[in-house]
């Protein structure tokens, strides 16, 4: 009888352990999602909550991808690259979402997670009715491989697909705006050495271990780099962009973190510039800054109309 009493509680816990890790849950300061854990997709990682605004008219839409260099972390990360509170407070619906890692078998890697996004984005435009959206205000944050994910969405053409038998795949990719912490703003690796010289980043996304192979194999795979990095997709039309890093840039030489170096915004706001796209970059000691946090940049552009 011991033993079985003992065998159960055993099974108990590991249970609560598994759940424990697949939801970590929110910090104390978020507030409890309107709707949890709901499907876009198929695999179990194409999920999302919700927080809806109080208003009698659609509300803009905060979209949050969380960092985790796209083989960790969850939608659970919220506040670390968005307020919630402040957002659902001005009028702003707020999304968190999960998605596929690059442990996944697509090709290469970074597809899952880049297109998990898309996809996410899509549903949530299919709500628009249902929870009260403004399907065409939707601006997306986040950390690093959340950052470049979030640029991505911003810089990419659209993906609808009008003549698709599935709803969800009719609706837009594009945003509004997007506001991030930390991107890593291109994967091509000639690039990054240049920027950064003790770069290291990126290799994973292509399925390359080493950065020293990424290097080697970058012409073998340049299609590809150029379809999934965000310096590379930039046109006229793209909506305004924010990016706020920790460190103060070094263009050429090493940085104590290269992954989430600040070289990365200063070569892509220099290129947004060029093709006149709206970029504000925030970094210790920059200048002309007229918002200092992500969420006051995602305030102050869903609000307009």
């Amino acid at each position: 009888m011991k033993a079985s009493f003992s065998l159960i509680v055993i099974c108990f816990l590991a249970g609560q352990g598994k759940a424990q890790k697949k939801s970590p849950g929110y910090g104390a300061t978020v507030p409890k999602p309107t709707v949890s854990e709901i499907s876009y997709g198929k695999h179990e990682r194409n999920i999302l909550d919700f927080w809806k605004a109080d208003s009698d008219t659609p509300t803009p839409v905060a979209f949050v991808i969380h960092g985790g260099g796209w083989r960790g972390g969850s939608k659970e990360r919220l506040d670390r690259f968005a307020d919630p509170n402040a957002l659902l407070k001005a009028g702003i619906s707020v999304v968190a979402i999960n998605y596929r890692y690059v442990t996944s078998t697509e090709k290469p890697p970074v597809k899952a997670p880049l297109h998990d996004a898309a996809r996410a984005l899509q549903f949530v435009r299919g709500k628009a009715k249902e929870w009260n959206l403004d399907k065409k205000r939707i601006g997306a944050a986040g950390g690093s491989a959340g950052a470049c994910s979030s640029l991505w969405l911003a810089f990419h053409d659209d993906l609808a697909d009008p003549m698709s038998k599935d709803p969800v795949e009719r609706e837009s990719t594009r945003l509004f705006c997007a506001a991030v912490t930390g991107a890593q703003t291109t994967l091509d690796p000639k690039q990054m050495v240049k920027w950064t010289p003790n770069s290291r980043y990126g290799g994973h996304a292509f399925g390359i271990g080493s950065f020293a192979d990424f290097l080697k194999q970058r012409e073998t795979i340049l299609p590809s780099i150029n379809e999934y990095s965000p310096y590379a997709l930039v046109t006229r039309d793209d909506p305004p962009v924010y990016l706020t890093y920790r460190t103060s840039p070094s263009i050429g030489k090493d940085q104590k973190d290269p992954t989430h170096t600040s070289n990365f915004g200063i070569m892509l706001k220099e290129h947004c510039d060029s093709m006149g796209v709206d970029c504000e970059l925030f970094y210790p000691g920059s200048s002309n800054v007229r918002h200092d946090t992500p969420t006051a940049f995602l305030i102050s552009n869903l609000s307009r109309r």
